[in-house]
């Protein structure tokens, strides 16, 4: 008898941005995708890395993010997999994001996007560039955390 699994919700995640920069706000939003885009994200074919949120009059876009096409899922179209999807937000939310983002250094990035009951949602973070130090300064944290976990671990279990 099999055991019954339940499907992840993550679809792809920016595992980059949490080492390139500090994050000050995230957000939940919607995306508009057409259908090949949704048998895609169902397929895991998606890559966030290079992935940016731009403003333009009252609409927010998303930019960068690559959506591998599926053969059997688009043949009769032709799929731009850099294409620029609309993020569906609140007006408050589009304005305060747009506004952060004009601030020198900082930038709104996708940093996930999952299933949430049927619909697509990507995770939407205010991002502030790091410095090469503390990117470094980052690395070196992780490592004694990981360091800490291993010594209680083994002090533990004697």
């Amino acid at each position: 008898m099999a055991k019954n699994k339940t499907p992840s919700t993550q679809i792809a995640q920016n595992k980059k941005a949490l080492h390139d920069y500090h994050i000050v706000e995230s957000i939940e939003a919607g995306i508009v995708l057409s259908g090949w885009e949704v048998k895609s994200l169902r397929a895991g074919k998606l890559q966030l890395r290079d992935s940016y949120v731009i403003f333009k009059g009252d609409e927010a876009w998303l930019l960068g993010a690559l959506i591998s096409p599926l053969i059997s899922a688009s043949t009769h179209v032709i799929p731009d997999t850099t294409a620029k999807r609309k993020l569906l937000l609140k007006r408050r939310e589009i304005d305060k994001l747009a506004r952060a983002a004009d601030q020198d250094g900082y930038t709104v990035i996708a940093l996930s996007m999952y299933w949430k009951n049927q619909y697509a949602k990507v995770q939407l973070a205010l991002v502030k560039g790091k410095q090469s130090h503390d990117k470094r300064a980052t690395m070196k944290d992780r490592d004694w955390n990981r360091q800490k976990e291993r010594i209680m671990k083994h002090s533990a279990n004697k």
